[in-house]
């Protein structure tokens, strides 16, 4: 097979997302022993950088894991949640779900509060399940990639921590592309990754640990290898990795946190993203039958999902984005599972424009305008 075969699209799905020319170069550079003096001088940088675009300092402690950021949002089931304690998995869409299925397969007490999709979490709602459950942890999404929510995720916090709960957030589509102040965000934890608003491959899971978080992990047994809060953290402190990293992506992720912090500025790329979103807003608000999911209020930055017009099928969706694949974009057709659940029961699809990462207005702007023609066919 050659090389020639694999076609070179500009990804506006929502992750793996379109990567600079930049970065591609960056897998180039040198490999590195990831227990030697060379490794520090990547992630050194990598670990300091990252808590600055988190806003937060040293109360939070910062861990790799090899793999995505379902590895670490599952080491804070594994990590967190001792045997006969509840978590309450709360969900707005299908990465909800899916913390609660890795509380279920690892054996947990698990409760779980769903929301219908394009709803937040409400704040009532969410009381009364606390009241019920009685909780030592509650999981939830910070922005649902589903379905494009936004949780507000200051509110959330407050009401689980009022309650003796300690909050373990899922921020894997919004960091890098949103403020986050986690310093005063009230989170125990929170968990992201590498390949969606970071702009970078897909390699590491990236997971901030609060001091009360370790040591409630002290106190929990079974908490397996690579899951382990414990063990992941005394390598993280030596600025390493508890297992090999890829150091491709090393060396990627330190150019990237560098430009987003020395080149771009943090601010400027949040801000980026704002008018991104609100160029992709505006392009849905001017196409006859098609509405913004997520509430006014709980709009997300990074991702944007659309009813389409009653009628219009999943199969033409597919359709739609093999006109895009020709016109040199992948398109995103909505989450496969959702799709065909509201399909079955008779209800409008959605669609999913992402607009995170490293992308450009321009860039969205003209992704857009070729999208257009294709979704009024």
């Amino acid at each position: 097979m050659s090389t020639q075969d694999f076609a070179d699209l500009t990804l506006f799905i929502t992750g793996p997302t379109y990567i600079r020319p930049e970065i591609r170069e960056a897998g180039q550079l040198p490999e590195f022993g990831h227990r030697d003096a060379e490794n520090v001088k990547r992630f050194g940088p990598i670990m300091s950088g990252l808590r600055e675009i988190a806003g937060c300092a040293a109360d939070y402690h910062v861990i790799l894991f090899n793999g995505s950021g379902s590895n670490a949002m599952e080491a804070t089931v594994r990590s967190l949640v001792a045997d006969g304690e509840c978590v309450l998995n709360v969900s707005v869409g299908a990465f909800g779900d899916l913390y609660h299925k890795m509380a279920v397969q690892n054996g947990k007490k698990a409760a779980q509060l769903k929301f219908a999709p394009g709803e937040a979490i409400d704040l009532a709602r969410l009381e009364a399940a606390l009241n019920e459950h009685k909780p030592a942890c509650v999981t939830f999404t910070h922005n649902e990639t589903s379905t494009g929510v936004m949780n507000d995720m200051k509110a959330v916090c407050a009401l689980v921590r009022k309650h003796g709960a300690l909050p373990l957030v899922d921020g894997v589509s919004i960091f890098g592309g949103a403020a986050l102040d986690l310093s005063a965000s009230g989170a125990a934890t929170y968990a992201t990754s590498t390949q969606k608003s970071l702009a970078l491959p897909a390699g590491f899971g990236i997971l901030f640990v609060s001091d009360e978080a370790v040591e409630k992990a002290k106190k929990v047994q079974n908490r397996g290898f690579t899951t382990d809060i414990i063990g992941q953290l005394g390598r993280a402190q030596k600025n390493q990795t508890l297992t090999t990293p890829n150091t491709t992506l090393a060396n990627q992720m330190a150019v990237q946190v560098d430009y987003i912090i020395n080149t771009e500025g943090i601010q400027n790329r949040f801000a980026r993203h704002i008018v991104m979103r609100d160029l992709t807003h505006a392009f849905v608000r001017s196409l006859p039958g098609f509405e913004l999911l997520a509430p006014e209020g709980h709009r997300s930055p990074t991702v944007t999902a659309v009813r389409v017009p009653a009628g219009m099928t999943m199969a033409r969706l597919k359709n739609v984005k093999e006109a895009m694949r020709a016109k040199g974009y992948l398109f995103d057709p909505g989450y496969g599972k959702l799709n065909t659940d509201l399909e079955e029961a008779g209800q409008r699809v959605l669609i999913r424009l992402g607009h995170m990462g490293d992308v450009t207005p321009d860039m969205v702007s003209a992704y857009l305008e070729a999208l257009r023609p294709e979704l009024l066919k």
